[in-house]
């Protein structure tokens, strides 16, 4: 902003009808609170409007904390709150499985315990044993994880996905959240260590030592199943949310973004760097033009400034109807993205022309002001498609400009959540750009492509500084949340699978193990071997039906969350429904499988002998 007036001519510090300079930045003095401050400023803005009503927009300023207080904050903030919603799931996950695994392996103790307590051992010893077990195992378990968050955050803070503007933030863990996680090892350790409390407590050393090692599973339902019931409707949880980030990703990369990113490549140009004023800049742009479409595997090139489409910002201007004569901002008819573009523009960025004519070098200063809009500018302006070919609308200087065609609805941001948004297409010879991006269509290697477009502009002008890039990759700045989204939830989702999978496993194990006598017994009498299977593992597979039944439920209700950050992304898609429901059964069908096989490979004769 400094050096604006040295590099460009102008200062637009000087210019009272800018507003692209609207970020202040500042501390409340201490005793004043946000809706004070924020009314002192409007009451500067109304001062403002009143004394410049010909160059101050009706606006009203507002005020937001550093990071998430833009445009796409709420979106974010709404996403960090749903990944820690489904991080906080896992966690409960884990208590649950291992909660269940530590039931388990205090029952296989049981004897052990009984034996212990016949001795003169007490109970709170005893116990005290097991939440000592329970909350070093989880303490060993937090420090490797921490760990873990340690290096992934090291590796976050030097990733830069935008290769146009670098970020640079710094996400190393505090004591706060080193104190955090400790806090969460134990309160978890003490957690799923608390489950077999009541078990021991009940404990009979008689009755167990008489039964021996011929325990039996009770029918009644136990406080494990119910946390693997839950756990397995968290999986389902996590497994519907990472498949509809994925789904909406998906719909995203092929939905229609007014442009063909595919064998496109930019070239961001600023001529005032070079040293060109405003009456050299045509005549530069043209040959800049002819040089760059002269490279072999070159098919079309074009200008478009200030900004291509589907980047963070873009330039808007209020237009008015042709028979509006106050054109104070208050009676605009639109608020529409404005793009200066040259001939061939369309054929090069791949923009289907619906109808009219597309702009040629005859659309200069002499000639009659013309402009190419989309329908939805058509539609707020004329009413309607057919209506606005050969209509006219006005600038906020005055100017008419004729409509002469109609091009595809587009993207014109990096949200690709935008509700459709007007744009219109003025010629460059009308709308002069000093900051432009030349757009090359060709099927050459990007890599080869970039060194010939580098070489051609040295021999065009050896101090002209460019930034080159394939549209696709530029297009990562659009795509950054629904891809950063699919992957935060599709490794939630294999994380929650794997301890599903842990979980029934764990529990048919346990079934099994438990009615090895009985199950030989029935095999000794006849037993089919879908009756053995039912027997051994009906109750997890049970438990694995209703838990991924509640979850999917769940998950399509907690789903909806990720519209607003995931373009296109629904959990009433079929295709979706039907993955989470193949994904639990194959869960099921792994974490069964080992018991089942030992369920069936059991030999009555052999077993007894044993007994």
């Amino acid at each position: 902003m400094i050096n604006q007036e040295q590099v460009d001519g102008v200062s637009a510090l000087n210019e009272r009808n800018v507003n692209s300079i609207t970020f202040t930045f500042g501390r409340l003095k201490k005793g004043v609170t946000p809706a004070e401050a924020t009314d002192d400023i409007n009451s500067i803005e109304s001062y403002l409007k009143k004394t410049y009503p010909e160059d101050e927009r009706p606006s009203t300023m507002s005020l937001g904390q550093l990071g998430l207080s833009g445009h796409y904050g709420p979106s974010i903030r709404a996403f960090l709150a749903g990944l820690m919603f489904l991080a906080g799931l896992i966690l409960l996950a884990v208590c649950a499985n291992l909660g269940s695994l530590f039931a388990a392996r205090a029952a296989d103790r049981s004897r052990e315990v009984a034996l212990r307590l016949a001795l003169g051992a007490g109970r709170l010893r005893v116990l005290r044993q097991l939440f000592t077990e329970a909350v070093l195992i989880s303490l060993a378990g937090g420090a490797v994880g921490l760990w873990g968050a340690v290096v992934l955050l090291g590796r976050l803070s030097v990733w830069q996905p935008f290769p146009h503007g670098p970020l640079g933030a710094i996400v190393n863990p505090d004591a706060s959240v080193y104190g955090v996680a400790w806090l969460l090892a134990l309160a978890s350790g003490f957690l799923f260590g608390a489950v077999p409390v009541k078990q021991v407590l009940r404990t009979s050393p008689y009755e167990v030592i008489k039964a021996g090692s011929s325990g039996r599973v009770g029918r009644r339902v136990a406080v494990r199943d119910l946390l693997l019931g839950a756990q397995v409707a968290i999986c389902a949880v996590l497994v519907i949310s990472s498949m509809v980030a994925a789904r909406g990703l998906v719909r995203s990369l092929h939905s229609n973004l007014g442009i063909e990113p595919q064998n496109a490549t930019l070239v961001d140009i600023d001529l005032n760097m070079a040293g060109y004023r405003d009456y050299e800049v045509p005549a530069m742009q043209k040959r800049m033009l002819d040089a760059m479409g002269s490279i072999p595997g070159v098919a079309s090139t074009a200008l478009v400034g200030p900004q291509p489409p589907c980047r963070m910002y873009n330039m808007r201007s209020l237009v008015f109807a042709d028979k509006t004569a106050d054109l104070r901002p208050s009676n605009a008819a639109a608020d529409s993205f404005t793009y200066s573009i040259s001939p061939e523009y369309f054929r090069a960025a791949g923009t289907v022309l619906l109808s009219g004519r597309a702009f040629t070098w005859h659309d200069d200063k002499n000639a009659p002001r013309v402009a190419v809009v989309n329908p939805e500018f058509a539609s707020k302006l004329f009413g309607s498609t057919a209506k606005a070919i050969g209509g006219y609308y006005k600038m906020p200087d005055g100017t008419r400009i004729k409509v002469v065609g109609i091009v595809e609805q587009g993207k014109h941001t990096a949200n690709l959540a935008e509700a459709p948004q007007p744009a219109m297409f003025l010629p460059i010879l009308q709308l002069p750009s000093n900051e432009t991006w030349l757009v090359l269509r060709s099927p050459r290697d990007p890599q080869q492509l970039s060194a010939a477009i580098r070489a051609t502009r040295r021999e065009l002008e050896p101090g002209l500084p460019s930034y080159i890039q394939t549209w696709n990759i530029e297009l990562g700045e659009a795509f950054f949340a629904p891809r950063i989204a699919a992957i935060s939830l599709g490794v939630l989702g294999v994380i929650g699978a794997l301890l599903s999978i842990t979980g029934v496993f764990g529990l048919a194990a346990y079934s099994v193990s438990k009615r090895l006598r009985e199950l030989g017994i029935r095999m000794a009498l006849g037993a089919q071997r879908k009756e053995v299977l039912e027997a051994a593992l009906g109750r997890a597979l049970k438990l694995l039906a209703i838990g991924s039944g509640t979850g999917l439920l769940l998950g399509i209700l907690a789903s909806r969350v990720l519209a607003s950050i995931v373009s296109l992304a629904t959990p009433r898609d079929p295709l979706v429904l039907a993955g989470a429901v193949l994904a639990m059964s194959l869960v099921g069908l792994l974490a069964t499988w080992i018991p089942a096989r030992r369920a069936l490979s059991i030999e009555p004769s052999m077993l007894m002998r044993e007994e």
